[in-house]
């Protein structure tokens, strides 16, 4: 019954989400709900960018959330829960690549997988829109993987500067220099393409 002095469902909506893990810890079940719901579906996307294979992706997606709850007692307001979420995908994907000791190509449908993947904030696709997102998940995908990945956690998830460099263990100026970098290759692939 810890969730019997709630605020309301507002308040509780508009908490961040080191007060929600907070609570989560303190035994308020339906603050994960919350922090689960705000965060499921870029997770995702990020593993699936990053990962180009949905089975895969899924099973890294369980066990990022596990991993989650099992560090709720322990956890503390060190760093946004963003990055903290963030910093775990970051090295479960690293142990995954370490196991393979290779990164494997992209399957030949990686394009139209990810195009499947629904996107709540455009329900409707037009071609143009596809052929947007087409070019650019090809120009991603032609960025070395420390540029790719600054460039996904910056632009897609909007973090810091500061909290990609914890999340990928590399200083401020490391993660300009490579978001720098991303850019400019992604600017000339694109322009390029018209």
């Amino acid at each position: 019954m810890n969730d019997v002095a709630t605020p309301d469902a507002q308040a509780s909506d508009e908490a961040s989400d080191e007060t929600l893990m907070l609570a989560y810890a303190a035994g308020r079940t339906t603050a994960f709900e919350q922090l689960y719901a705000r965060h499921r579906t870029r997770l995702y996307r990020f593993l699936l960018r990053q990962l180009r294979d949905g089975a895969l992706a899924d099973d890294l997606f369980q066990d990022i959330w596990q991993r989650v709850i099992a560090a709720r007692a322990g956890w503390t307001p060190e760093a946004s829960f963003s990055s903290w979420l963030y910093r775990i995908a970051h090295n479960r994907i690293a142990d995954h690549w370490r196991s393979q000791q290779y990164r494997p190509p992209a399957p030949e449908n990686a394009d139209e997988r990810t195009a499947r993947i629904p996107d709540p904030d455009t329900p409707e696709r037009t071609l143009s829109e596809f052929e947007q997102r087409r070019g650019m998940q090809l120009a991603l995908d032609e960025l070395p993987e420390e540029q790719r990945e600054v460039i996904l956690l910056r632009l897609e998830q909007e973090l810091t500067l500061e909290e990609i460099g914890a999340i990928t263990g590399v200083g401020r100026e490391t993660v300009k220099s490579r978001l720098r970098y991303a850019m400019d290759k992604l600017r000339a692939r694109l322009g390029d393409a018209g």
